[in-house]
C-alpha cells in the first residue's frame, strides 16, 4: 500500500507542474499577430 501511496504523490506533483506549466504559458506569453498571404490555384477558383 505505501508503493501506491508514493506513487499517487508523485503523479499529482507532476500533474501539478504541468498544469502550472501551462497556466505559466498562458499568463506570459504573448502571441504577436502578423499578416497571412496564401495563393489559391486557379483550378481551385473555377469550381
Amino acid at each position: 500500500m505505501p508503493s501506491l501511496i508514493r506513487f499517487l504523490v508523485i503523479v499529482g506533483i507532476l500533474v501539478g507542474l504541468v498544469y502550472g506549466g501551462m497556466i505559466a504559458l498562458v499568463t506570459l506569453v504573448e502571441p504577436q499577430p502578423r499578416e497571412m498571404t496564401q495563393t489559391l490555384p486557379a483550378s481551385k477558383l473555377n469550381k
